[in-house]
């Protein structure tokens, strides 16, 4: 809710600093032509205090907003054991399924994403191969390697392992020189 809030809050802001800068650029080019009396300076005198003091507490808010590290935002899986609750960040399990596919002779430049599904965790393998590896069993063992190693390490159960094979891994290619 308080996130929606911002966001109607920030669309306000945005749009009022943007009309006053319009009226601004108006009045200070003479586009306009504006004739004031005492009694009507006084009453856009307290408009204009009221503006600002409304545009300045929106900025404070979003001062605020912008510089609050907000714990519940960063992702990570939850588990409950005997002695306490444990938290693994999705970061973490990224990382292990990369040094889990990067193992497999053959696979080169590895990329994955980790999604949390209600039967478990799926993984999703980017890489590119040397070429040299028939790419189904390359395949299948990244497969297995990944799966294996999450859910041995982190206990938590993977449902699905995608592996995408982008490119071949292109050699550096060396010209011969002829003496």
């Amino acid at each position: 809710m308080a996130k929606i809030l911002d966001r109607i809050l920030l669309f306000i802001y945005s749009l009022s600093i943007g009309i006053i800068s319009v009226i601004a650029i108006l009045l200070i080019t003479n586009a306009v032509p504006v004739s004031i009396d005492s009694n009507t300076e006084a009453q856009l005198l307290v408009a204009v205090l009221v503006i600002a003091v409304l545009l300045f507490l929106l900025s404070i808010r979003f001062f605020y907003v912008s510089v609050r590290r907000d714990r519940s935002s960063l992702p990570s899986i939850d588990q409950r054991t005997e002695f306490g609750d444990i938290q693994i960040s999705v970061e973490t399990i990224e990382n292990l399924s990369y040094k889990a596919a990067s193992r497999v002779r053959g696979v080169r430049d590895v990329k994955t994403r980790i999604r949390v599904s209600e039967s478990g965790l799926e993984i999703n393998v980017r890489a590119l191969v040397d070429g040299e590896t028939a790419i189904p069993p390359l395949t299948e063992e990244v497969q297995k390697q990944v799966h294996d190693q999450v859910e041995e390490i982190t206990g938590i159960p993977v449902s699905y392992v995608s592996v995408y094979i982008a490119n071949l891994v292109q050699s550096p290619v060396m010209k011969s020189r002829v003496e």
